[in-house]
């Protein structure tokens, strides 16, 4: 049997980063989809509905889909991507000196086989107190605006992060040892790595 094209459905450079550490170089196909929560759905839900309907979308025989969607909770609050600088701010204010969770839907889809595998990755996250400053310093730094929670554990806002309770990669918006073991371990790598 034919070794399946392995498609990302994102076009997170992060994501890309991270399966590159891996051997992977999959094409990539980011995918558009309504991405509102629904009403009274959870973050455990919400990123595992996101994930399947992503992985599902244009999905086409000879293919292996990955796809994942990231959000922070806090306090049962769904934390996207900030709509802009001032939203950045809000969101970080909220975060300051405080825990909370980074949830991951993965989800790996084989349309020939009509195969779809998805898991939900959570890690605690605990910030340090921020000052105003920082908050305007880190906001005016750019790097917050198109992640998940307003901000990025791979770049300037690791100074921030006090401690982390779970995967790494999680946070950063992939969760490689579960990506590992939906792809199907080191063969099943090491062929859609050729």
């Amino acid at each position: 049997m034919e070794t399946p094209r392995l498609i990302l459905a994102s076009g997170s450079p992060r994501r890309r980063d991270l399966l590159a550490g891996l051997g992977l170089h999959p094409d990539v196909r980011p995918v558009d989809i309504d991405e509102s929560p629904r009403p009274g759905e959870d973050a455990t839900t919400y990123v595992s509905r996101l994930a399947r309907e992503k992985a599902r979308e244009r999905a086409e025989p000879g293919e292996l889909i990955l796809a994942a969607d990231t959000v922070v909770a806090l306090d049962g609050q769904l934390l996207g991507k900030p709509s802009d600088r001032d939203d950045a701010k809000r969101m970080l204010r909220s975060l300051s000196g405080r825990g909370h969770h980074v949830l991951t839907g993965v989800a790996v889809y084989e349309p020939a086989a009509d195969r779809l595998e998805v898991e939900v990755v959570s890690t605690a996250v605990h910030f340090n107190a921020l000052s105003d400053d920082e908050i305007e310093w880190y906001v005016d730094g750019g790097e917050p605006m198109d992640k998940a929670g307003a901000y990025g554990i791979q770049g300037q806002a690791a100074i921030f992060i006090e401690r982390l309770e779970g995967n790494y990669s999680n946070v950063v918006g992939l969760p490689l040892p579960t990506v590992y073991r939906l792809l199907g371990g080191a063969s099943a790598l090491a062929e859609l790595g050729r």
